[in-house]
């Protein structure tokens, strides 16, 4: 897949706040500059906001650009903030509007926790005032080191440039997440992308693919198409709704943390450790259904 920004439909529009609360379990507020995401990421959630925008195009072809009243900063102290849950807030549409910088900008003085997550490398464009808060960290969102499926999956840019942009800025001392997302059964490789950034982030966040939604049809086809052999095991997951992959997954997953002598945590991302520690892992699709099959099987 590839860009076309002559393709894209871009608007800016007025926004009356750019901080919506939220339940994630990683924030308070829910931060995102944009509407849409040009990614086109064929798997992704956020494609129910199309309901919400007004937009009859498809996901991936449009971007709205807010403008929003100036952010009191020190209103968010104690809080997490998460940039770019629905969003990348560096979509290439970013180096021309700068909304992601504005919003760094405005909100330089606050003591709140603020996570962004991102699946491109311009980031590195806001470096220096990224050094400026004391609890900030950068996710970088990849779930293959193959780059012909990642093509496949999304426009965005590579996963080697992903990969270079974590490592600028843990050499920068700013704290980095690999976010594992989502994890394709038998496709994605998830010890080989842990392998591969053990030595330039401080966690590692893993998220399963959960197919919902008009997008559901959408990446099924795509297995049957590409990857046949695998259509009795997507079927299991995604049609009859069996748990049982995921299971074994976080057993393995939980044994090559021990090997590798990481810490490796549920649905716990509060824990605070020294920068130079190895990274902490963290399950995040360890779903209560999926808790008590470990649970009946003694895991």
């Amino acid at each position: 897949m590839t860009f076309n920004e002559k393709a894209m439909s871009v608007r800016e529009i007025a926004s009356k706040t750019i901080m919506s609360k939220s339940n994630l379990p990683i924030g308070d507020y829910s931060v995102n500059p944009y509407v849409g995401c040009i990614h086109a990421c064929k798997y992704c959630y956020a494609s129910f906001m199309n309901r919400f925008s007004r937009h009859n195009e498809p996901w991936g072809s449009y971007l709205d650009v807010k403008n929003w009243p100036k952010i009191s900063p020190r209103k968010y102290d104690d809080n997490e903030l998460v940039i770019g849950t629905v969003t990348d807030p560096y979509n290439p549409f970013e180096e021309k509007f700068k909304r992601t910088q504005r919003l760094l900008t405005e909100l330089r003085g606050t003591t709140a926790k603020i996570t962004i997550i991102t699946k491109s490398d311009l980031v590195l464009r806001d470096l220096d005032i990224i050094k400026t808060f004391s609890n900030i960290r950068i996710a970088f969102s990849i779930n293959t080191l193959d780059e012909h499926f990642k093509n496949d999956m999304d426009s965005a840019v590579s996963i080697e440039r992903r990969l270079n942009a974590m490592k600028v800025f843990h050499d920068n001392s700013i704290r980095t997440i690999c976010f594992i997302s989502p994890i394709f059964p038998k496709i994605t490789n998830v010890q080989e992308i842990m392998n591969a950034v053990l030595n330039q982030c401080n966690a590692i966040w893993l998220e399963n693919l959960n197919l919902r939604g008009e997008y559901k049809a959408r990446i099924l086809e795509y297995i049957e198409k590409r990857y046949p052999q695998l259509v009795p095991l997507y079927d299991e997951i995604y049609r009859k709704n069996q748990n049982r992959y995921w299971v074994d997954l976080s057993v393995e997953l939980e044994e090559f943390c021990k090997h590798k002598n990481l810490l490796y945590v549920v649905d716990n991302d509060k824990l605070i450790r020294p920068f130079s520690d190895s990274p902490i892992v963290v399950n995040f699709f360890y779903h209560s259904q999926i808790k008590q099959s470990a649970k009946k099987r003694n895991i």
